[in-house]
Formats: C-alpha cells, sequence, structure tokens
C-alpha cells in the first residue's frame, strides 16, 4: 500500500505506536508501518513494571494492543509493510515497501532493537525446538522440566521469573560475577527457590537430537566444560539495533544506534528516531513511551516551521 502523510512512523513497537498515536492527536496525517503484527518484542513480555498507572505491572500482550486501539481511534493508518529503504525526495521522504512508495514529511525510525545471537554450536540448528526467545510462549510447553536463561541483565531476569511459573527448575548462566540490571528484578530472582544463577559461565554448545538435551558449559575462571540438561535455552545476552535500513540516510554510532538529540532529531533533516533503536535510549518501556510522545511532537513542530536546529 503506498500513499503520502505528513508523519510515517517505521516501526510498530510501543515506542512507535506511542509516537504515532501523539501525532494523529495533533492533527497530523499519520502512517506506522508495523512489518507485520504491531507490538514488537514487549507484547510477548509477561510483566512490564514501571509503567505509570500499573502499580502491579502490565503483560506486553494486554498494553501493546491498547495502545494499537489508541491508535485507531486517533485515525492512524496501519501499514504491515517493512521499510526496505528511506531516501529524501524533495523536501520530503520516500520510504521504500514491498507494495510501493510511502511518502511523508517527517519520520520516525522506531524499530527498536533484536536479540544478540550467541554464536555457538547448536543455537541455529535448534531454534524453535528448545531454543527460545519467549517465556510466555513456550513456558507452559516445558511444565515438570529444566530450562536454561542465558544472561543477566532485565531481559533475562523477566524471562527467568516467567518460566518460574511453570517449569521446575531455571538455570541462568552469566558471563559476569553478578546479575545486572534493576535491582527489583534481581532481588526477586535470587528470592525464588526455582532459579538458579551460575555466575561466571558461557554456553559454549547446544546440544540434542530431536530437540535440544542440554548445554555445554564452560567456567570463564578455570576454562573446565560440563553439561547441564535441560529442555529449553532461552537466550537473553544483549541488543543490537535495528538499523541498517537507514545506516545510508542518517548517522549512526559505533554500535549502529541512531544518534539523536534530545528532540529525537536525527542527522538528517526530518527523521526522527525513538526507542531503543536510537542512541541513549533508557531501553524501558515507559521510556520507549517517552521518546515515541517527544518526536511525534517534535516532527509536529518541524511540520509547522519548517526550523531544524544545526548539527554539531
Amino acid at each position: 500500500m503506498s500513499g503520502e502523510f505528513e508523519v510515517a512512523v517505521i516501526g510498530g513497537g510501543l515506542a512507535g505506536l506511542t509516537a504515532a498515536m501523539t501525532s494523529a492527536r495533533l492533527g497530523r496525517s499519520t502512517a506506522v508501518l508495523t512489518g507485520g503484527l504491531a507490538g514488537g518484542q514487549l507484547v510477548s513480555i509477561e510483566h512490564i513494571d514501571g509503567v505509570p498507572g500499573f502499580p502491579e505491572g502490565v503483560p506486553g500482550y494486554d498494553l501493546c494492543p491498547m495502545a494499537q486501539e489508541q491508535c485507531d481511534a486517533a485515525g492512524v493508518s496501519f501499514l504491515q509493510d517493512a521499510c526496505e529503504g528511506l531516501e529524501p525526495e524533495s523536501d520530503k521522504w520516500r520510504i521504500e515497501t514491498a507494495s510501493g512508495a510511502v511518502i511523508a514529511g517527517a519520520v520516525i525510525i522506531a524499530t527498536g532493537s533484536s536479540f544478540v545471537k550467541l554464536g555457538v554450536p547448536g543455537e541455529k540448528e535448534f531454534q524453535g525446538r528448545g531454543v527460545s526467545d519467549c517465556a510466555s510462549c513456550d513456558g507452559p510447553l516445558l511444565r515438570g522440566k529444566t530450562a536454561v536463561v542465558v544472561g543477566g541483565g532485565d531481559s533475562a531476569m523477566q524471562e527467568a521469573l516467567a518460566l518460574a511459573l511453570h517449569v521446575d527448575k531455571v538455570i541462568m548462566i552469566e558471563n559476569g560475577d553478578t546479575l545486572a540490571g534493576q535491582v527489583g528484578y534481581k532481588n526477586d530472582v535470587e528470592a525464588n527457590g526455582k532459579i538458579e544463577v551460575q555466575t561466571q559461565k558461557t554456553v559454549t554448545e547446544i546440544l540434542g537430537q530431536d530437540g535440544v538435551d542440554a548445554v555445554r558449559v564452560k567456567d570463564v575462571a578455570t576454562g573446565e566444560e560440563i553439561q547441564i540438561q535441560t529442555a529449553a535455552v532461552f537466550i537473553f545476552v544483549g541488543l543490537e539495533p535495528n538499523s541498517g535500513f537507514v545506516s545510508n540516510a542518517v548517522s549512526l554510532n559505533e554500535s549502529g544506534h541512531v544518534t539523536t538529540d534530545a528532540s529525537m532529531r536525527s542527522s538528517a533533516k526530518g527523521v526522527f528516531a525513538a526507542g531503543t533503536v536510537r542512541a541513549a535510549s533508557a531501553c524501558r518501556a515507559a521510556g520507549a513511551m517517552g521518546d515515541g510522545a517527544t518526536a511525534a511532537t517534535a516532527a509536529h513542530h518541524y511540520l509547522a516551521t519548517g526550523l531544524w536546529p544545526a548539527q554539531d
């Protein structure tokens, strides 16, 4: 589906949905290119903390549809195509998709991030057959079994806690000497009798026949390797920004994140970025929402005035 809009948001996660809703409520014709189903990675999260209005937390599969419904009510156009390229066209921007070009006066990049791979034998082979990144999807299938979570940050701890609701045991493998991330998650993990944390360890191989049966784990200090029996491996060792498709249009930092100022303006006139795809993101759901609202407000001001600050 091609078309022309005042604002086009690339990405249908929480940052993108918030940006689209804010833009439409400001009176701008707005489209969001979701690249598939709206919601992004958060739609599969069992429990999101730190979102104002939800003191007990909220499932991503509830929060993201709520945001989509608000976009619908505000008049946002949803396009399921993914962006295949971003090019300037006169004083506007041309977004290439499989269904045709979308033209917009302002563009907000909110494509989020993807999980970093371990790059070990067995990871690719057993994807979808025991290697997963969705505890809420696969946890109920593992009742009575052991699951391994690789990583020690917020996402890893959230998934370990979600898995503990279903499995007999969760073993967390972290290559550092302690869990990282929010203190609240760390306290919950340490207090959960089903979760065992093994630090200064790395997974070197994922083993199995028809599905995952075990992981080979190496001690960082001694080099000793052991096998841990498990029915599934959940990998959360970091995130990398989904920014390759705009590398020719905006400046990226050394890690591939879109560089922005405090108003979410990128190096390219009329292009903004929000959420974890941008440098200095808070990597929190509430932060993504704030980024989206800020980017949409700044885009509205740019379209009204044509003003764009000089880049350093």
